[in-house]
Protein backbone atom coordinates (compact mmCIF):
# COMPACT_ATOMS: atom_id res chain seq x y z
CA UNK A 1 0.00 0.00 0.00
CA UNK A 2 1.47 3.32 -1.08
CA UNK A 3 2.00 5.99 1.56
CA UNK A 4 -0.38 8.95 1.56
CA UNK A 5 0.86 12.43 0.75
CA UNK A 6 -1.16 15.64 0.37
CA UNK A 7 -0.77 18.05 -2.53
CA UNK A 8 -2.08 21.62 -2.89
CA UNK A 9 -1.74 22.81 -6.48
CA UNK A 10 -3.13 25.53 -8.72
CA UNK A 11 -2.22 28.60 -10.73
CA UNK A 12 -0.04 31.42 -9.44
CA UNK A 13 -1.72 33.90 -7.06
CA UNK A 14 -4.51 31.46 -6.20
CA UNK A 15 -3.58 31.38 -2.50
CA UNK A 16 -1.64 28.10 -2.34
CA UNK A 17 1.08 29.36 0.00
CA UNK A 18 -1.25 30.76 2.66
CA UNK A 19 -3.53 27.71 2.51
CA UNK A 20 -0.60 25.28 2.72
CA UNK A 21 0.84 27.02 5.77
CA UNK A 22 -2.52 26.86 7.55
CA UNK A 23 -3.02 23.20 6.60
CA UNK A 24 0.51 22.27 7.69
CA UNK A 25 -0.06 23.99 11.04
CA UNK A 26 -3.27 22.02 11.57
CA UNK A 27 -1.60 18.74 10.58
CA UNK A 28 1.61 19.51 12.53
CA UNK A 29 3.72 18.83 9.48
CA UNK A 30 6.09 20.56 7.02
CA UNK A 31 5.57 22.02 3.56
CA UNK A 32 7.52 20.63 0.59
CA UNK A 33 7.52 23.45 -1.95
CA UNK A 34 7.03 22.64 -5.65
CA UNK A 35 8.21 25.85 -7.33
CA UNK A 36 10.91 25.91 -10.00
CA UNK A 37 12.09 29.46 -9.13
CA UNK A 38 11.90 29.30 -5.34
CA UNK A 39 14.58 26.60 -5.45
CA UNK A 40 17.15 29.33 -6.22
CA UNK A 41 18.89 31.34 -3.51
CA UNK A 42 18.52 35.09 -3.88
CA UNK A 43 15.36 35.02 -5.99
CA UNK A 44 13.00 36.05 -3.22
CA UNK A 45 10.54 38.80 -4.06
CA UNK A 46 9.93 37.83 -7.67
CA UNK A 47 9.35 34.17 -6.81
CA UNK A 48 6.93 35.10 -4.00
CA UNK A 49 8.87 33.15 -1.39
CA UNK A 50 7.09 33.32 1.95
CA UNK A 51 8.98 35.26 4.61
CA UNK A 52 9.84 33.62 7.94
CA UNK A 53 7.01 35.63 9.48
CA UNK A 54 4.57 34.41 6.82
CA UNK A 55 5.69 30.80 7.37
CA UNK A 56 4.30 31.01 10.93
CA UNK A 57 6.91 28.56 12.20
CA UNK A 58 6.07 25.93 9.57
CA UNK A 59 9.22 24.31 8.14
CA UNK A 60 9.49 24.68 4.35
CA UNK A 61 11.65 22.31 2.31
CA UNK A 62 12.94 22.69 -1.28
CA UNK A 63 13.45 26.46 -1.03
CA UNK A 64 16.94 27.97 -1.54
CA UNK A 65 18.59 24.69 -2.51
CA UNK A 66 20.41 25.84 -5.69
CA UNK A 67 22.62 28.76 -6.69
CA UNK A 68 21.48 31.19 -9.37
CA UNK A 69 24.32 30.12 -11.65
CA UNK A 70 23.48 26.41 -11.33
CA UNK A 71 22.50 25.79 -14.94
CA UNK A 72 22.00 22.06 -14.43
CA UNK A 73 19.43 21.87 -11.62
CA UNK A 74 16.77 19.54 -13.00
CA UNK A 75 13.43 17.99 -12.21
CA UNK A 76 15.34 14.77 -11.50
CA UNK A 77 17.35 16.54 -8.80
CA UNK A 78 14.19 18.11 -7.42
CA UNK A 79 12.55 14.68 -7.29
CA UNK A 80 15.54 13.14 -5.51
CA UNK A 81 15.71 15.79 -2.80
CA UNK A 82 11.95 16.15 -2.35
CA UNK A 83 11.46 12.39 -2.00
CA UNK A 84 14.14 12.37 0.68
CA UNK A 85 12.10 14.99 2.57
CA UNK A 86 8.93 12.94 2.08
CA UNK A 87 10.55 9.77 3.44
CA UNK A 88 11.86 11.59 6.52
CA UNK A 89 8.42 13.00 7.31
CA UNK A 90 6.75 9.61 6.87
CA UNK A 91 9.31 8.00 9.17
CA UNK A 92 8.33 10.35 12.03
CA UNK A 93 4.61 9.87 11.41
CA UNK A 94 3.88 13.15 9.64
CA UNK A 95 1.73 13.66 6.54
CA UNK A 96 3.95 15.11 3.78
CA UNK A 97 2.34 18.23 2.29
CA UNK A 98 3.49 19.27 -1.19
CA UNK A 99 2.41 22.74 -2.34
CA UNK A 100 3.20 24.72 -5.46
CA UNK A 101 2.43 25.58 -9.03
CA UNK A 102 5.17 23.80 -10.99
CA UNK A 103 3.22 20.95 -12.52
CA UNK A 104 6.26 18.99 -13.65
CA UNK A 105 7.63 18.92 -10.08
CA UNK A 106 4.28 17.72 -8.73
CA UNK A 107 3.97 15.08 -11.43
CA UNK A 108 7.51 13.90 -10.69
CA UNK A 109 6.37 13.09 -7.15
CA UNK A 110 2.94 11.65 -7.93
CA UNK A 111 3.48 9.65 -11.13
CA UNK A 112 5.95 6.78 -11.66
CA UNK A 113 8.30 8.91 -13.75
CA UNK A 114 11.97 8.02 -14.22
CA UNK A 115 13.75 11.20 -15.17
CA UNK A 116 17.13 9.97 -14.00
CA UNK A 117 17.45 7.21 -16.59
CA UNK A 118 18.75 9.62 -19.24
CA UNK A 119 21.95 11.29 -18.00
CA UNK A 120 22.88 14.85 -18.91
CA UNK A 121 25.02 15.27 -22.04
CA UNK A 122 27.03 18.40 -21.34
CA UNK A 123 28.67 18.44 -24.79
CA UNK A 124 25.28 18.25 -26.51
CA UNK A 125 23.94 21.00 -24.26
CA UNK A 126 26.90 23.19 -25.10
CA UNK A 127 26.31 22.67 -28.81
CA UNK A 128 22.60 23.44 -28.44
CA UNK A 129 23.28 26.63 -26.49
CA UNK A 130 25.74 27.72 -29.16
CA UNK A 131 23.17 27.11 -31.90
CA UNK A 132 20.50 29.01 -29.96
CA UNK A 133 22.81 31.99 -29.39
CA UNK A 134 23.63 32.12 -33.09
CA UNK A 135 20.01 31.63 -34.18
CA UNK A 136 17.43 32.60 -31.50
CA UNK A 137 14.45 30.28 -31.65
CA UNK A 138 16.52 27.34 -32.92
CA UNK A 139 15.80 25.16 -29.87
CA UNK A 140 12.03 25.54 -30.00
CA UNK A 141 11.93 25.03 -33.77
CA UNK A 142 13.95 21.83 -33.37
CA UNK A 143 11.68 20.57 -30.59
CA UNK A 144 8.59 21.19 -32.74
CA UNK A 145 10.10 18.91 -35.38
CA UNK A 146 11.23 16.04 -33.16
CA UNK A 147 8.69 16.17 -30.28
CA UNK A 148 5.62 18.27 -31.16
CA UNK A 149 3.73 17.08 -28.05
CA UNK A 150 6.39 18.52 -25.74
CA UNK A 151 6.56 21.68 -27.85
CA UNK A 152 2.83 22.22 -27.30
CA UNK A 153 3.13 22.11 -23.51
CA UNK A 154 6.36 24.13 -23.18
CA UNK A 155 6.68 27.88 -23.57
CA UNK A 156 9.12 28.89 -26.36
CA UNK A 157 11.21 30.74 -23.75
CA UNK A 158 11.53 27.73 -21.45
CA UNK A 159 14.99 26.94 -22.80
CA UNK A 160 15.93 24.65 -19.91
CA UNK A 161 13.10 22.16 -20.42
CA UNK A 162 13.20 22.46 -24.20
CA UNK A 163 16.88 21.54 -24.12
CA UNK A 164 16.18 18.58 -21.81
CA UNK A 165 13.47 17.27 -24.16
CA UNK A 166 15.87 17.53 -27.11
CA UNK A 167 18.62 15.87 -25.07
CA UNK A 168 16.38 12.90 -24.24
CA UNK A 169 15.43 12.46 -27.90
CA UNK A 170 18.99 12.81 -29.18
CA UNK A 171 20.27 10.34 -26.58
CA UNK A 172 17.59 7.66 -26.82
CA UNK A 173 15.69 8.32 -30.10
CA UNK A 174 12.55 8.46 -27.93
CA UNK A 175 10.58 11.56 -26.95
CA UNK A 176 10.53 12.58 -23.31
CA UNK A 177 6.78 11.90 -23.35
CA UNK A 178 7.33 8.32 -24.50
CA UNK A 179 10.30 7.83 -22.22
CA UNK A 180 9.33 9.07 -18.82
CA UNK A 181 6.53 11.59 -18.78
CA UNK A 182 3.60 9.20 -18.73
CA UNK A 183 1.31 11.64 -16.95
CA UNK A 184 -1.74 9.48 -17.62
CA UNK A 185 0.14 6.39 -16.39
CA UNK A 186 -0.98 4.33 -19.37
CA UNK A 187 1.55 1.69 -18.36
CA UNK A 188 -0.40 1.23 -15.10
CA UNK A 189 2.74 1.29 -13.00
CA UNK A 190 2.41 1.75 -9.25
CA UNK A 191 2.97 5.41 -8.30
CA UNK A 192 5.50 6.09 -5.56
CA UNK A 193 2.86 7.63 -3.28
CA UNK A 194 -0.91 7.79 -2.98
CA UNK A 195 -1.63 11.53 -3.28
CA UNK A 196 -4.63 13.44 -1.97
CA UNK A 197 -4.64 16.21 -4.55
CA UNK A 198 -6.38 19.53 -3.96
CA UNK A 199 -6.49 22.29 -6.57
CA UNK A 200 -7.27 25.92 -5.73
CA UNK A 201 -9.17 27.97 -8.24
CA UNK A 202 -11.25 31.14 -8.60
CA UNK A 203 -12.98 33.07 -11.39
CA UNK A 204 -10.38 33.91 -14.03
CA UNK A 205 -10.93 37.68 -13.99
CA UNK A 206 -10.45 37.73 -10.23
CA UNK A 207 -7.24 35.73 -10.56
CA UNK A 208 -5.91 38.09 -13.22
CA UNK A 209 -6.73 41.07 -10.99
CA UNK A 210 -4.84 39.41 -8.11
CA UNK A 211 -1.87 38.81 -10.41
CA UNK A 212 -1.76 42.46 -11.46
CA UNK A 213 -1.96 43.66 -7.86
CA UNK A 214 0.69 41.19 -6.75
CA UNK A 215 3.13 42.43 -9.39
CA UNK A 216 2.52 46.01 -8.22
CA UNK A 217 3.13 44.89 -4.63
CA UNK A 218 6.39 43.15 -5.63
CA UNK A 219 7.60 46.36 -7.24
CA UNK A 220 6.75 48.33 -4.09
CA UNK A 221 8.62 45.79 -1.98
CA UNK A 222 11.81 46.21 -4.00
CA UNK A 223 11.76 43.71 -6.88
CA UNK A 224 13.69 46.10 -9.14
CA UNK A 225 16.37 46.53 -6.47
CA UNK A 226 16.57 42.75 -6.04
CA UNK A 227 17.07 42.30 -9.78
CA UNK A 228 19.59 45.15 -9.96
CA UNK A 229 21.61 43.45 -7.19
CA UNK A 230 21.62 40.22 -9.23
CA UNK A 231 22.71 42.08 -12.37
CA UNK A 232 25.50 43.83 -10.45
CA UNK A 233 26.92 40.44 -9.52
CA UNK A 234 27.48 39.68 -13.20
CA UNK A 235 25.22 36.68 -13.63
CA UNK A 236 24.51 35.70 -17.24
CA UNK A 237 20.92 36.78 -17.94
CA UNK A 238 20.43 33.62 -20.02
CA UNK A 239 20.73 31.33 -16.96
CA UNK A 240 17.64 29.15 -16.39
CA UNK A 241 17.07 30.75 -12.98
CA UNK A 242 16.83 34.19 -14.54
CA UNK A 243 14.14 33.19 -17.03
CA UNK A 244 11.63 33.42 -14.18
CA UNK A 245 8.78 35.91 -14.44
CA UNK A 246 9.85 39.33 -13.26
CA UNK A 247 13.56 38.62 -13.40
CA UNK A 248 13.73 38.23 -17.16
CA UNK A 249 11.72 41.38 -17.87
CA UNK A 250 13.49 43.60 -15.35
CA UNK A 251 16.92 42.42 -16.46
CA UNK A 252 15.87 43.42 -19.96
CA UNK A 253 14.91 46.86 -18.63
CA UNK A 254 18.30 47.22 -16.94
CA UNK A 255 19.95 46.41 -20.25
CA UNK A 256 18.00 49.29 -21.80
CA UNK A 257 15.69 47.15 -23.91
CA UNK A 258 12.51 48.83 -22.65
CA UNK A 259 11.17 51.25 -20.04
CA UNK A 260 10.23 50.25 -16.51
CA UNK A 261 6.56 50.75 -17.40
CA UNK A 262 6.91 48.38 -20.34
CA UNK A 263 8.75 45.85 -18.17
CA UNK A 264 6.03 45.85 -15.50
CA UNK A 265 3.33 45.54 -18.16
CA UNK A 266 5.17 42.55 -19.65
CA UNK A 267 5.48 40.90 -16.22
CA UNK A 268 1.73 41.18 -15.67
CA UNK A 269 0.89 39.94 -19.14
CA UNK A 270 3.31 37.01 -19.05
CA UNK A 271 2.18 36.04 -15.53
CA UNK A 272 -1.44 35.95 -16.68
CA UNK A 273 -0.42 33.76 -19.61
CA UNK A 274 1.57 31.56 -17.27
CA UNK A 275 -1.47 31.13 -14.99
CA UNK A 276 -3.52 30.07 -18.00
CA UNK A 277 -0.89 27.43 -18.91
CA UNK A 278 -0.89 26.20 -15.30
CA UNK A 279 -4.65 25.83 -15.42
CA UNK A 280 -4.40 23.83 -18.64
CA UNK A 281 -1.69 21.60 -17.13
CA UNK A 282 -3.52 20.84 -13.89
CA UNK A 283 -6.99 20.48 -15.40
CA UNK A 284 -5.93 17.37 -17.30
CA UNK A 285 -5.10 15.62 -14.01
CA UNK A 286 -8.37 13.96 -13.01
CA UNK A 287 -7.06 13.14 -9.54
CA UNK A 288 -7.30 16.78 -8.45
CA UNK A 289 -10.31 17.90 -6.45
CA UNK A 290 -10.90 21.59 -7.18
CA UNK A 291 -11.92 24.12 -4.54
CA UNK A 292 -13.06 27.65 -5.44
CA UNK A 293 -11.40 29.82 -2.81
CA UNK A 294 -14.11 32.49 -3.17
CA UNK A 295 -16.60 30.06 -1.58
CA UNK A 296 -14.78 30.25 1.76
CA UNK A 297 -15.06 33.11 4.22
CA UNK A 298 -11.41 32.84 5.26
CA UNK A 299 -8.19 30.95 4.62
CA UNK A 300 -8.75 29.18 7.95
CA UNK A 301 -12.08 27.77 6.72
CA UNK A 302 -10.50 26.73 3.42
CA UNK A 303 -7.69 25.00 5.31
CA UNK A 304 -10.16 23.22 7.59
CA UNK A 305 -11.95 21.83 4.54
CA UNK A 306 -8.67 20.65 3.01
CA UNK A 307 -7.70 18.95 6.27
CA UNK A 308 -11.09 17.20 6.32
CA UNK A 309 -10.60 15.99 2.74
CA UNK A 310 -7.17 14.62 3.68
CA UNK A 311 -8.60 12.93 6.77
CA UNK A 312 -11.44 11.36 4.77
CA UNK A 313 -8.97 10.03 2.20
CA UNK A 314 -6.85 8.46 4.92
CA UNK A 315 -9.87 6.77 6.43
CA UNK A 316 -10.92 5.33 3.06
CA UNK A 317 -7.42 3.91 2.66
CA UNK A 318 -7.97 1.58 5.61
CA UNK A 319 -11.60 0.60 4.96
Amino acid sequence: MSEKIAVIAGPTASGKTDAAIKVASMLHTDVITADSIQVYRGLDIGSAKPSKQEMMGVVHHMIDIADIDDAHFSVAEYKRQAEDCIRKLIRVGKMPLVAGGTGLYINALTFPLKFTEVPADLKLRGDLIKQENQNPGYLYDLLQKIDPDSAKRLHPNDKKRIMRAIEVFKTTSRTITDFGSDFQNKAKKSPPYDPVMIGLTMPRELLYDRINKRVDDMMRRGLLEEVRSIADKGYDHRLPALQGLGYKQLLGHLRGEYSIEEAVSQIKQETRRFAKRQWTWFKRDKRIQWLDVTEYSSTDNLALHIVQLISDAKERQYE
